[in-house]
């Protein structure tokens, strides 16, 4: 069963050496319902609350990252607005590589990490990084790999939930 004593002591321990907070984007940062206009073109609705907590995220001294399996052109326009660090799309199924080239250019261990992600394909990187977090509508064998459950789902603040913790949990002021 996933931990959700994040409130507790093992979430602060591991937020509080965190230097990176990693992403996925549909289904974190986005209900993970794809919108497809007359022309094909797809349209993606990401929540103001969750663009708020990276801000405050990176106000906090983190880095922050975005880990992606498709190439979206919102994706890229709002993670602009957003200053994110580091936007990796595209990577298919296999994001473990990119995570890795990630660490290595920024020379920082897997425990320096946070990841937060919602599907299978996310398994790999949850499992290495040092604070693995699911939003609550993650599938389950997500859920249980992760240290913390948000109690809001992807796209409907749960990426905010995850911000406001680690800021309380390194004793950063808002």
């Amino acid at each position: 069963m996933p931990r959700r004593s994040a409130a507790g002591r093992k979430f602060g321990s591991l937020a509080r050496g965190l230097r990176l907070a990693v992403f996925d984007v549909d289904g974190v940062l986005t209900d993970g319902t794809l919108y497809f206009g007359p022309a094909g073109e797809a349209f993606k609705a990401f929540n103001i609350l969750d663009g708020h907590g990276l801000k405050l995220l990176q106000a906090a001294g983190l880095k922050t990252a975005i880990l992606s399996g498709r190439k979206s052109k919102p994706v890229t326009h709002r993670m602009k607005e957003l200053g994110v660090d580091h936007v990796i799309q595209g990577t298919g199924d296999d994001k473990m590589p990119h995570f890795e080239r990630l660490l290595k250019k920024l020379g920082l261990a897997e425990s320096d990490c946070s990841y937060m992600g919602d599907d299978l394909q996310d398994l790999a990187v949850l499992r290495r990084c040092g604070l693995a977090v699911a939003p609550a509508n993650a599938v389950e064998a997500v859920k249980k790999a992760a240290h913390y459950v948000t109690r809001a789902s992807g796209g409907r603040g749960a990426v905010r939930e995850f911000c406001d913790m680690v800021i309380a949990a390194r004793g950063a002021r808002r």
